[in-house]
């Protein structure tokens, strides 16, 4: 089940709306196959993992992190497969949230006689799985932020340009490929004239698609989003009518969705919602101080990633984070891993 989950961690935030499930199957001891989902969904682990098996799977062992699907859709069922296959035992860890197929998949295994067994690593499994459970079950869509400061918790230098050392930076751009959407807001995409994608060869091609908050259209027609909208996909949620710019925009292939307000800013959860109803489950928030702060406040965030750099800013840092800390992170760290950062730390601080 542990080789079925680092299966699963492969394609995870690449999937759309399916889950991404891994799939191990074991014949006389043996190891015969081992299959994630595919990128964008389909085919599903359980069946990748049965048509590229080494041999015959008749008789052998199939584990799941998921709880095998039990409903028609885009293809047949999973159940019917394993079944049709002869698989003799059957191994799931999670029920499957979606109402379609949970707790569906033991009725038909004990019908054909074939011995069903769930729970495995379930704790760390469910762990893995929160993103895809909010998305079946509540209304808005996963949300992870990263923020980078200081030894002294200081989010700017005025004399360098990165917080962080490059291992931690990379460290981003991996995360950036395990999220189907990032939302930002303009004035950090202005500031460093952002590029938001992933930078990491072979990841390259899963970079998120990017959400800009830009209540007045003040993105530059020149910025590297706009110009690279082609390639990425990037939507703005805006108020302010501009005609000629909102033209401009569309021209760079960009979509733009108008929201209304709520406190004279861009309403939040209206921005959730609409990424929700676009297929998007995992949004990784990237955005300066007062983004954070707000999303925060309105209790968005479900995991928080801080990098804290081995270096102190002193005289030249700006912008402290102490007090966010204080106010709103404290004692919600989460000991998931301990990740090398070359002298730099990641703490995780699990929210929800």
């Amino acid at each position: 089940m542990h080789l079925a989950l680092l299966q699963a961690k492969k394609n995870l935030g690449n999937t759309l709306t399916n889950p991404s499930v891994g799939c191990a199957i074991v014949k006389n001891n043996n190891l015969i196959s081992l299959r994630s989902t595919s990128v964008s969904g389909r085919p599903h682990a359980e069946s990748n993992a049965i048509k590229h098996s080494s041999e015959t799977v008749n008789g052998s062992y199939l584990y799941s992190t998921l709880e095998p699907c039990s409903n028609y859709g885009f293809t047949t069922p999973c159940v019917n497969k394993i079944i049709k296959s002869k698989i003799k035992k059957v191994f799931f860890s999670l029920k499957d949230p979606d109402i379609k197929s949970f707790n569906k998949s033991q009725i038909k295994f004990k019908k054909k006689k074939i011995n069903c067994i769930k729970g495995l690593n379930l704790n760390e499994i469910t762990s893995f799985y929160r993103s895809y459970i909010k998305f079946k079950n509540k209304s808005l869509p996963f949300v992870t932020c990263k923020i980078a400061v200081s030894k002294d918790f200081f989010m700017k230098n005025n004399k360098n340009k990165f917080v962080t050392n490059n291992s931690s930076r990379s460290r981003v751009h991996m995360m950036r490929s395990e999220h189907d959407s990032l939302i930002t807001s303009v004035n950090t995409v202005i500031e460093d004239n952002s590029k938001l994608n992933c930078r990491i060869n072979g990841l390259d091609k899963f970079s998120p698609h990017v959400f800009i908050l830009d209540k007045d259209l003040k993105l530059p027609i020149g910025s590297f989003i706009a110009k690279n909208s082609f390639n990425s996909g990037t939507t703005i949620f805006y108020n302010k009518i501009n005609v000629k710019k909102i033209n401009l925009l569309k021209k760079k292939n960009i979509n733009l969705i108008k929201i209304n307000l709520k406190n004279n800013k861009l309403n939040l959860y209206k921005a959730l919602y609409k990424i929700k109803e676009f297929g998007f489950s995992r949004v990784f928030l990237e955005a300066g101080l007062k983004l954070t702060e707000s999303f925060l406040n309105y209790n968005l965030i479900d995991d928080f990633y801080l990098f804290v750099s081995k270096n102190k800013f002193k005289n030249n840092g700006k912008l402290s984070f102490k007090k966010t800390i204080n106010l709103y992170l404290k004692n919600k760290k989460f000991n998931l891993e301990t990740v090398n950062l070359f002298g730099d730390k990641l703490i995780l601080y699990r929210l929800k």
